[in-house]
């Protein structure tokens, strides 16, 4: 009895017109649009140029540290035990500058990337919602995380390649 008296004011509301309302929705990767974004690619090139001579550096010093350890190797049996012990000290020094310089270079990549990133992501989220209001979404979700709670959508509403081009169109060249 009390799912007929439940089922009777639903019709009713039904019938009069008034309907639940139907909400649009979109799907982003925000992720990807920031990295496929043209500003999203120069900000991409630009901390790949700042670092690529850090990264060299620690190249040549993990080389030397190698060396180094190569020759200790082979003198084993010819070398004194001072002379093993000077070059297992020089190891270890050089081995401990070069993970400090490691971790160095690593927090500084990461703090520039998270600056680069955060002001893109800034400007893409006004695009995103611009083109939401406009084109009558009421929701638009993000799914480039793993945390996301969605577990299929039809490609029909990924939005992500149309922000991408009304971000690049509404930036312009060299606004990052």
């Amino acid at each position: 009895m009390k799912k007929i008296l439940f089922a009777i004011p639903v019709l009713a509301l039904l019938g009069a017109g008034i309907a639940p309302a139907q909400s649009k929705v979109g799907i982003i990767n925000i992720q990807g649009a920031i990295g496929a974004s043209k500003d999203g690619q120069k900000a991409s090139a630009d901390l790949e140029s700042k670092f690529t001579p850090r990264r060299k550096e620690v190249e040549s010093a993990q080389a030397e540290i190698n060396s180094l350890k190569d020759q200790l190797q082979k003198g084993q049996n010819t070398m004194s035990e001072t002379a093993k012990e000077q070059l297992t000290r020089d190891i270890d020094a050089k081995t401990k500058r070069l993970n400090r310089n490691m971790e160095d270079a690593q927090a500084e990549l990461q703090a520039d990337e998270q600056k680069a990133l955060q002001s893109i992501y800034q400007r893409m989220q006004v695009v995103s919602n611009k083109d939401a209001t406009d084109n009558g979404y009421a929701r638009i979700l993000d799914v480039s995380s793993q945390q996301t709670p969605v577990l299929f959508a039809s490609n029909g509403i990924d939005v992500t390649k149309d922000i991408i081009e009304l971000y690049d169109k509404n930036t312009g060249p060299g606004a990052a």
